[in-house]
């Protein structure tokens, strides 16, 4: 016996609609994990870290080379923001320098915030910064806010962000 719900709908648009509803599935779990920002990251001295961690603070983004005078300019205004309680900053280093070369580099030019060993700027779809200094501002929900070009103040971020 067929149930009764079926007489109504004719069997043409049953049988179309049946591979639709055996993807729905799929389809919602898709949009559930794209919502998760569940990116691992990997700090210079190599200690994993996952960008959750980052959940309720603001993060700076800094893109940042040797050669770069006014990246030298921001780097003690970048260390004084590391301290803040709700501001994390990440260093990256525009030319690929990696392993103990950056972490030497980074203590030869007084860099006290942390540098990661890659850019993540692909994972979240950034594109690489055509000018340097660059700073990816992200909020505490992890959504990019904006990106700045030229040295920062921690006066500049704290415009920005609001407090």
């Amino acid at each position: 016996m067929q149930y009764p719900w079926r007489r109504s709908i004719p069997p043409y648009i049953l049988s179309a609609a049946r591979p639709l509803w055996r993807g729905l599935p799929v389809v919602i779990m898709a949009v559930f994990l794209a919502g998760c920002d569940n990116v691992d990251l990997e700090r210079a001295d190599g200690v994993p870290v996952s960008w959750d961690n980052y959940r309720g603070q603001w993060v700076l983004v800094n893109y940042w080379a040797e050669w770069c005078a006014p990246c030298l300019e921001e780097i003690p205004e970048l260390n004084h923001l590391d301290t803040a309680p709700d501001i994390t900053v990440l260093g990256v280093n525009f030319d690929g320098i990696e392993g103990p070369a950056l972490i030497e580099l980074g203590q030869r030019m007084g860099i006290g915030f942390t540098l990661l060993a890659q850019d993540p700027g692909p994972e979240f779809g950034w594109n690489m910064p055509v000018a340097l200094p660059a700073t990816f501002l992200v909020d505490p929900a992890g959504q990019l806010v904006e990106t700045r070009f030229g040295p920062q103040t921690e006066e500049d971020i704290r415009t920005v962000i609001g407090n």
